[in-house]
């Protein structure tokens, strides 16, 4: 599936992404910049997170709780330079929660991802616009 989008649009957009997810880990690959952080904190907030969603560029994970109480896991692997640094997190433990996981920079860790996922790609058309391209998949 694609999508072109643009900035006003993305509340839109997340929603179609939850509805028509098959698998809950997601996926993020886009070039710096992209707005793979933006697009996963309207994600989020679709899934009606009432606290404040920041990037955990740093810790590498944040933990939300939904209102219905499912487990929300945002990963950003952008500093990971070898896959044990994700192992010593535990990461395996958050991919089989039965939790949403949103995976930035998911290409540093390729070897530890389950296999049930949907890759989301990101392209910069326009300085507001994007397009997505959406895969989902078995390994």
């Amino acid at each position: 599936m694609e999508i072109t989008y643009c900035l006003e649009e993305l509340p839109i957009i997340a929603r179609k992404i939850i509805k028509s997810a098959r698998h809950k880990t997601l996926l993020f690959y886009a070039e710096m910049g992209a707005g793979k952080t933006t697009l996963i904190k309207e994600i989020i907030k679709q899934l009606h997170v009432n606290d404040t969603v920041n990037s955990p560029t740093f810790s590498l994970v944040n933990e939300y709780i939904a209102a219905d109480d499912t487990l929300i896991y945002h990963f950003d692997f952008y500093r990971i330079n070898d896959e044990s640094e994700a192992l010593d997190i535990g990461v395996e433990d958050y991919f089989y929660k039965n939790a949403w996981c949103f995976v930035e920079w998911p290409q540093n860790v390729e070897n530890l991802l389950p296999l049930d996922t949907v890759s989301i790609y990101i392209e910069i058309i326009t300085e507001t616009t994007r397009k997505l391209t959406i895969k989902t998949h078995l390994k």
